[in-house]
């Protein structure tokens, strides 16, 4: 089991930046692949970013490349995600998941951005843009 608690949301204007944390705890957090994910008032679930293992390969939604940066630091249990020129489109609760990688395997860039590949999901934390 992986436990992912996800930090940093909060109101930031328009064009502000913001950085969010997750936290993980459990089994070694290095074997997994790491994604976030967002949802909106009345809309799915959609992908932003997501990182492999090992070769920290880095996937982005077209919506936020170049403006959100994910990354991971396997000493600290913890991946980021740093969102700058943020707009009041990217108000959504932003959740953090985990997918499981055997030894040997890889993710696939399919696999990294479908919510239905990840085994461990956090609580979310609410991330609010105003115009």
């Amino acid at each position: 089991q992986v436990q992912l608690v996800e930090s940093g949301g909060g109101l930031v204007q328009a064009g502000g930046s913001l950085r969010l944390s997750c936290a993980a705890s459990g089994r070694t957090f290095r074997s997994y692949a790491m994604g976030w994910f967002r949802q909106a008032p009345g809309k799915e679930r959609e992908f932003v970013a997501a990182i492999s293992w090992p070769r920290l390969t880095t996937y982005y939604a077209d919506s936020v490349k170049g403006r959100f940066t994910i990354s991971r630091v396997n000493a600290k249990n913890t991946v980021y995600l740093e969102m700058n020129s943020l707009k009041p489109e990217d108000t959504a609760v932003y959740y953090c998941a985990a997918r499981l990688l055997m030894a040997g395997t890889y993710i696939t860039t399919a696999q990294a951005m479908d919510s239905r590949e990840y085994d461990y999901w956090g609580q979310g934390t609410q991330v609010t843009v105003s115009s």
